[in-house]
C-alpha cells in the first residue's frame, strides 16, 4: 500500500482525469439566447420552451483552473524536457515563476437526466448530475526545498491544502415574473444531495531546516476521509540515528472495503434579474448549503511535533552515497514517517459547507439592432483557500432565430483567458459548443501548457 501522501496525491491526479470545485456550467453562455442551461448560474433565468436532455449529454462540463502551469515545471536542456530541478535550469530563473502560493483545482460535472416545463406560473427544471471536485494549494517554500535542496536553512512550508470531494445532486428550479414589481424576475433551486465520498488534508505547519549533519522538522496536520469502507493503516517506527524520539505508530496508507454511500446534504441556489429599458441586472448565491458525512476517519499529529534526527545526513558530493539526491528521496519514500500522523476516534459526523459561488452581472441590449447586447458578470467563489474571482466580458448575437454565438474575454485569479461559445436551437433540436478558456499550445502528448482549461457541451430536445 502506498504512503498516505500518495494516495491523496493519486486521487487528486485521478480527479483531474476524469471526464466530469463547485458546480458550474460555461460562463461563455451566461448571456446567450437560447442557451438552455443559463438557469444553473442563476435560478430566475427560465427557457422559451420545453426540453428534455439526451441522457448524459444534456450539458457535460469539464474545466480545470490553476495558476500552475506545465511550462513553469518542464524545461528544455539539451534537447530534452526535464524538471525544473535539473541542475542546468538556472535556480533564480526556475523560482521566480512561482508566486506565493501555487493552486491546481479540477471542477467537473455531468447533468445524467435533466428537463425544463412551463408550469405553476412559472418555467420549471428538474435535474439529476454527478459532480466532482478536486483541489490542491501549495506555498512556494515546497518548490524552494525541492530545486535548491540542502541550503542550510529554515523552508516553512505552511498551509498546504488538498481537497477531494463527490457527490450527485437531484435538483428543483422554479423561476416567475413578480407581477408586483414590473420587470423584475425571481428563481430557487432546492438541491438534495448525496455524498459519495470527500478527501481532505491539511498540513497546517511545517518548518524544515535542513543541514548537512542533521535536520529538524516542526509539523502539525490533520486528515479527514469521509469514505464508507475507508480504513487508515498504521505501521511501527523505530527511529534511526541519534535522536531522543521513542518508537510509535504512524499512517503508512490507507484501503477501502465494502465502500458505501457516506453523506446527505442539502442547498440552495436563490436569484433574481430586473429589466430596466435596455439594461438587464441580474445576481445570484449558488450551492447555499451543506453535506452531513457520515462516519469519518481521522488521522493527524495532534498538535505540533518536533523531530530532530541525523539519519539523514548529506554529502555535496553528487555521486557519493549520501548524496542530497539519494538522501532526498529516502525522506520521501518515508514522508509518513515524519508527519508522524496518527489514526484518532472517527468522527461519528462531520458536517462541510458546499463551495458557495455569487453572481453579478449587467446586460446592455444593443437599440439600433436588437440582436446584439453585451454583458459583463463576475462570479466569485467562496471555498477557503481554494477561494477565486474572475470578471468576463461577452458580446452576444442572434443574427436569426435558430442560431446563436459569442465571443468573451475573462479576467481573474487564473489570469486571462479567451471563450466562445455556439449555439443551434433548432425545433425539436438544441446542441452547444464552447469554452471559457480556449486551449492553446500543447505538450507533445498532448497536455495543455496551462493549467487553465475548460469545455461544455450539451444536447437537448427542446419542444
Amino acid at each position: 500500500m502506498k504512503t498516505l501522501n500518495k494516495t491523496i496525491i493519486c486521487a487528486l491526479f485521478a480527479a483531474a482525469s476524469l471526464p466530469v470545485c463547485a458546480q458550474k456550467t460555461s460562463y461563455s453562455g451566461y448571456f446567450l439566447d437560447g442557451y438552455t442551461y443559463r438557469f444553473q448560474m442563476n435560478p430566475a433565468f427560465g427557457n422559451d420552451k420545453n426540453f428534455v436532455a439526451m441522457p448524459a449529454l444534456g450539458n457535460i462540463n469539464v474545466s480545470m483552473s490553476g495558476n500552475l502551469h506545465l511550462t513553469d515545471v518542464l524545461y528544455q536542456v539539451n534537447g530534452k524536457t526535464a524538471l525544473f530541478t535539473n541542475p542546468e535550469v538556472d535556480a533564480a530563473s526556475a523560482l521566480k515563476k512561482f508566486g506565493n502560493r501555487e493552486k491546481i483545482m479540477t471542477n467537473e460535472k455531468i447533468d445524467i437526466l435533466s428537463g425544463g416545463f412551463k408550469a405553476w406560473g412559472g418555467y420549471n427544471t428538474v435535474s439529476i448530475s454527478a459532480v466532482a471536485n478536486a483541489g490542491i494549494s501549495l506555498p512556494k517554500s515546497i518548490f524552494e526545498l525541492a530545486k535548491e535542496g540542502v541550503s542550510n536553512r529554515t523552508y516553512d512550508i505552511k498551509n498546504i491544502a488538498a481537497d477531494v470531494n463527490a457527490y450527485a445532486q437531484i435538483a428543483f428550479n422554479h423561476s416567475r415574473d413578480i407581477k408586483q414589481v414590473p420587470g423584475l424576475r425571481a428563481g430557487a433551486t432546492v438541491k438534495f444531495l448525496i455524498g459519495v465520498g470527500a478527501l481532505q488534508a491539511k498540513l497546517n505547519e511545517a518548518d524544515l531546516t535542513l543541514g548537512t549533519d542533521n535536520w529538524i522538522a516542526r509539523t502539525n496536520a490533520d486528515v479527514y476521509a469521509s469514505v464508507g469502507g475507508f480504513q487508515f493503516k498504521q505501521k511501527r517506527y523505530e527511529p534511526e540515528g541519534n535522536t531522543s524520539m521513542k518508537p510509535y505508530d504512524y499512517v503508512s496508507g490507507a484501503e477501502v472495503n465494502n465502500f458505501s454511500i457516506n453523506g446527505f446534504g442539502m442547498a440552495f441556489d436563490l436569484g433574481a434579474e430586473y429589466k430596466w429599458n435596455d439594461f438587464k441586472f441580474s445576481a445570484a448565491a449558488l450551492d447555499l448549503g451543506f453535506i452531513s458525512w457520515g462516519k469519518t476517519q481521522w488521522a493527524s499529529t495532534n498538535g505540533t511535533q518536533t523531530i530532530e534526527t541525523d539519519a539523514y545526513t548529506f554529502n555535496v558530493q553528487g555521486d557519493a552515497d549520501n548524496s542530497f539526491k539519494n538522501e532526498f528521496k529516502d525522506m520521501k519514500d518515508n514522508l509518513s514517517k515524519l508527519y508522524q500522523l496518527t489514526v484518532n476516534d472517527p468522527k461519528g459526523s462531520y458536517t462541510r459547507g458546499l463551495a458557495t459561488t455569487l453572481n453579478f452581472a449587467v446586460d446592455y441590449t444593443l437599440p439600433y439592432y436588437r440582436n446584439l447586447h453585451f454583458g459583463l458578470v463576475n462570479s466569485t467563489r467562496i471555498y477557503g483557500p481554494f477561494t477565486s474571482t474572475h470578471f468576463r466580458l461577452s458580446a452576444n448575437v442572434a443574427p436569426v432565430k435558430i442560431f446563436s454565438a459569442d465571443i468573451n474575454l475573462g479576467v481573474g485569479t487564473f489570469g486571462a483567458d479567451f471563450g466562445w461559445m455556439l449555439n443551434l436551437h433548432t425545433t425539436g433540436f438544441n446542441m452547444f459548443l464552447g469554452m471559457d478558456h480556449t486551449l492553446g499550445k500543447l505538450a507533445k502528448q498532448g497536455i495543455p501548457l496551462s493549467s487553465n482549461a475548460s469545455f461544455n457541451l450539451g444536447i437537448n430536445f427542446p419542444f
